[in-house]
């Protein structure tokens, strides 16, 4: 798919974001990545097995009596059986589980909204989380989906705003969209609170649906300008802000030739590698492939769709639907330490070519879906 027609700015007036039924279960799963499920495909290299879906071996540490408190008060509140469940994860941060009926599965961290794995029905991995991501709330998780909102990149505040950084609250579940074919969704809920004002002075709510379906992972990411009967007539004015969704695929090796994102050619990308401060426009000619040095290019106005092909036989859909106007490419190469770079891309969802501007009442809403495709 293809097509501005998809991606026209998704901004209504008035009204509240949608809200889903609350429901009152429990999940579970397992094997491989979705960057090793060919036997023919690269073997992982030494001291670096494929991650398995479901995988909690990162050092846990005693949850805090607060953290279990979340994890029973939304599970008495929106767990539903076999589909929506709540519990504790890596570092004993709060994790809502999504389970769908033909066994894939994905897992949404209260902790800056991530969503750190999504697994096939087969136990294949797509999502990526980095080997020294930390799960304590000292920094954001490095891996996964995190969400860049209200900046995207460097800029007066800190490096892609703080929504990444902070606790989201879980408002609704749902799995009943067809009762035939159940979707577990979790929708969660962000607003401006004294933090976020040090270094945002605006108001906002900002609401995060994951859905997982059958074949696709749907990321439907929304901001509001609350107005004049929510705050002070003084502070009702328009929001301006940039955003993103920076997710990060898990590959066989980024240094293959087989690896690889197709969907961008023709377009006019920053070149953020070769300048970072003034980063000179290039027009792309070809898919933009990996292993050659760091690749970090936004490109500007793109088509809905971009595929990152994993190395495998399979690759990666990313498709904009609505909301996000731009994409980016990142591989950090030999700047990250080893041979961490060679497992993962990032293929990111962006507003950013035209800030988004907001007149109080209105709703932006932004929407992704992620599928794997055989080639």
């Amino acid at each position: 798919t293809s097509g501005s027609a998809f991606r026209a700015t998704s901004t209504s007036r008035g009204g509240t974001l949608r809200h889903h039924r609350a429901h009152t279960g429990m999940a579970t799963l397992a094997p491989a990545s979705l960057a090793s499920r060919h036997a023919t495909a690269t073997a992982p290299r030494a001291g670096q097995g494929a991650r398995r879906c479901g995988d909690r071996t990162a050092t846990r540490v005693r949850a805090s009596a607060l953290n279990e408190r979340v994890v029973q008060d939304a599970t008495a509140a929106f767990a539903i059986p076999n589909s929506v469940a709540f519990e504790l994860g890596k570092g004993g941060l709060p994790l809502c589980v999504l389970t769908h009926k033909n066994g894939s599965r994905a897992e949404v961290y209260l902790f800056g909204a991530n969503v750190t794995s999504w697994c096939q029905p087969s136990g294949d991995e797509v999502l990526y989380v980095r080997p020294d991501a930390v799960f304590d709330k000292s920094k954001p998780i490095s891996g996964g989906v995190p969400i860049c909102f209200p900046q995207f990149g460097p800029g007066p505040m800190q490096q892609h705003g703080f929504a990444r950084n902070l606790d989201w609250s879980v408002i609704s579940t749902s799995a009943d969209v067809n009762p035939d074919d159940p979707e577990p969704s979790v929708l969660l809920k962000l607003r401006h609170n004294a933090y976020t004002r040090e270094m945002w002075n605006e108001a906002f709510e900002a609401t995060y649906e994951v859905t997982l379906r059958s074949s696709k992972l749907m990321l439907e990411f929304s901001v509001r300008n609350p107005g004049e009967k929510e705050r002070d007539a003084a502070d009702a004015r328009p929001i301006t802000f940039t955003a993103a969704l920076h997710t990060y695929v898990e590959v066989a090796d980024a240094s293959m030739p087989g690896v690889f994102v197709r969907g961008l050619a023709g377009k006019t990308y920053l070149d953020k590698a070769a300048d970072v401060n003034n980063p000179p426009r290039v027009v792309r000619t070809g898919d933009v492939p990996f292993g050659g040095g760091l690749v970090d290019q936004v490109y500007l106005e793109t088509e809905a769709e971009a595929m990152l092909h994993v190395g495998t036989g399979a690759a990666v859909s990313v498709e904009n639907t609505a909301g996000w106007t731009d994409t980016a490419v990142w591989n950090p190469h030999t700047t990250l330490p080893g041979d961490m770079w060679k497992s993962f891309c990032c293929v990111e969802s962006l507003a950013v070519s035209t800030p988004v501007v907001l007149q109080p009442d209105e709703v932006w809403r932004a929407e992704t879906n992620l599928s794997v495709v055989d080639l």
